[in-house]
């Protein structure tokens, strides 16, 4: 229950997250138009836990076909559940698109990404990157400035800053917290690529800039892949 719970809720930010990207996407004129199922991944989760528990029971045995058993079962289901995050992530995207089931979003969300592989490889490499660039830099620059301040090395605040025989706690403390701050803060820009990266894909394929079916990409990226609207006939 409790990772069923843990999904669900998971899941229904990623959806609302999705859902408000995805909206202002598919807004033909910008900013003026902008108007469950985690059990699989839950079971997953839990086959994991008792697969944990398993090998820390049999790390006094000496059997090696079990130990090697045992690693093979644990390598299959954690790369059974990142696959499964991924399809998830990319299944509510589409629910928060078009308003189908799970099964239907998600089969359409992995068909939509294997015609893109190349795409898809690269802006999630790229953007991976980048994250981890910005959590470092973060983390770095608050973990930096804790120090100084805590240490007295500050002239601006030396006053404030309380005496401690042990600095160091207070130091790990703050760049933690700054560490879960900026990992939550990057995992919302991290869904609004993806939601921008799938509405982009779904624009292309669905598309061709003619007056019927005109692109709904922003002016910004359609100069940059030199994509244009053309306007209507008049009569």
């Amino acid at each position: 229950m409790f990772f069923w719970l843990a999904n669900f809720v998971l899941a229904l930010g990623q959806v609302t997250l999705a859902g408000a990207f995805a909206s202002y996407y598919w807004a033909l004129r910008k900013p003026d138009d902008l108007p469950a199922f985690p059990l699989i991944l839950a079971i997953v989760q839990i086959i994991r836990v008792i697969l944990e528990y398993l090998d820390q029971r049999l790390k006094a045995a000496e059997n090696k076909f079990a130990k090697c058993l045992m690693t093979c079962l644990k390598c299959c289901f954690w790369c059974l559940e990142k696959f499964i995050k991924f399809l998830n992530r990319n299944a509510y995207i589409m629910i928060a698109i078009y308003g189908t089931n799970f099964c239907t979003s998600a089969r359409n969300a992995f068909f939509l990404l294997m015609r893109n592989i190349i795409r898809v490889a690269v802006l999630d490499k790229v953007t991976d990157f980048l994250f981890l660039l910005g959590k470092l830099l973060i983390v770095g620059s608050v973990g930096i400035l804790a120090f100084f301040f805590f240490t007295h090395r500050i002239r601006i605040v030396q006053d404030t800053a309380p005496p401690l025989n042990y600095y160091w706690v207070p130091i790990l403390t703050v760049i933690v917290g700054s560490y879960l701050i900026a990992h939550g803060f990057f995992s919302v820009y991290g869904m609004c690529v993806d939601t921008l990266f799938l509405c982009f894909l779904e624009d292309l394929e669905r598309n061709d800039g003619s007056a019927e079916r005109p692109y709904f990409m922003s002016s910004t990226l359609k100069k940059l892949l030199n994509k244009t609207n053309k306007k209507a006939a008049e009569s």
